[in-house]
This record gives structure tokens, sequence and C-alpha cells, in this order.
């Protein structure tokens, strides 16, 4: 009894170290994502339209240009486990414009993109924690309904500006399947069992 209360408790501050790194890395949180999970990750694009200027003052501004907000979620390529679901409000003005291409043909990530590109950025977190799925909004503050099937428990969050020299040009929030740490460790103990009848 005393071994399984023990790790029990080794699990949740492991859970805890980790969704903690996770929410206040100001690195690229895909590399972070597919090293925890051992596994690469697609994104998958749900929407992607061009919106007025008017609601891109979030940033600070009204831009110039064409400004885009992308909805997408990052799913792991083997077990199909999805990972985030993910909402960037991109600002063409303060974005390099080879970059603005890749994010517009909707190819790739945004942190792949920039990754592929050599690009030098870095990236401001202004707030992260952990919400009920019903009080889950986009950046404009509007309800949105997460990809996560079965949530049984908060879901963890994090909101985070990308600049681009002295601009910030892309805004994220980034909503985190609650179950990334069980589902590696169910990856890692069906694997172990796999082992065992070989």
């Amino acid at each position: 009894m005393v071994d399984s209360q023990f790790e029990r408790k080794l699990s949740d501050v492991l859970h805890g170290l980790i969704f903690d790194l996770l929410l206040v890395t100001d690195g690229r949180t895909t590399d972070l994502l597919e090293m925890l999970l051992n596994e690469k990750m697609n994104v998958h694009v749900i929407r992607q339209e061009q919106i007025d200027g008017e609601n891109v003052n979030l940033m600070g501004e009204s831009s110039g240009g064409p400004n885009y907000i992308r909805e997408s979620v990052l799913i792991c390529e083997q077990s199909r486990f999805v990972v985030s679901h993910n909402i960037a409000l991109v600002n063409s003005k303060h974005v390099p414009p080879i970059l603005f291409e890749k994010i517009a043909h909707r190819q790739e990530g945004i942190g792949k993109a920039m990754s592929s590109l050599g690009m030098h950025t870095f990236r401001k977190v202004a707030d992260f924690g952990f919400i009920n799925e019903a009080e889950t909004v986009d950046l404009f503050q509007q309800p949105i309904k997460i990809h996560f099937p079965n949530l049984q428990n908060k879901v963890p969050y994090k909101k985070y500006f990308i600049y681009f020299e002295r601009k910030p040009g892309i805004q994220m929030l980034e909503y985190f399947h609650p179950s990334i740490i069980r589902h590696r460790l169910q990856q890692e103990m069906t694997k172990e069992q796999s082992n065992k009848e070989e």
C-alpha cells in the first residue's frame, strides 16, 4: 500500500513539474512536446482566415496589411493523440514576408516554419495556468470548443507573443491536453508488456 501511495505521489509531482516547464518555457513548445511524447508532431489546421484590422489591436496596434487568425491542433504522428489546440493571430506587418507566406499556405506549424527558415525570435509569455474546459476562449475572448475527447481535468494553457526584432508579430494561445503524461506512460507500459510477451 505504501509503495502505491509513494508511486502515486511521485507521478503527481512529476506531472506537475513537467507541466510547469511546458507552461513557462519561452522556447519552441513543439520540440518539448516531441521530446516528452517521443513522437513527431503534425499540425492540422482547423481554420485559417484573413481578418480585418480592427481585431488586430490585441498586440497594441492595428496593422496596415493582411492578418490571419489560425486555429490548429497538434497531433502525435503515430498514436494520433491530440496534444494541443492552438490559436494564432498573425500580424503581417511584423512577420517576415517569407514566414508569412509559409503560414498563409498552411503547410506546417508556425514554430517549425520559423525553425526551417533559421529565424531568430524571442517569445514573451503573457499568461499561463489551468482552466475548466467550459472556460476556454480564443484570443478575442470568444468561447471555443477544444478538440480533446474525454476531459476529466482542468486544461493547461499558455498565451505568449513571438517577437521579430522589437515588435510582436504573432500572438499564440495554446491549450494542452491534460493527459499528456498519462498518454506517454501508457505507451511505455504497452511497449514494456509487448516486450515481455516476445
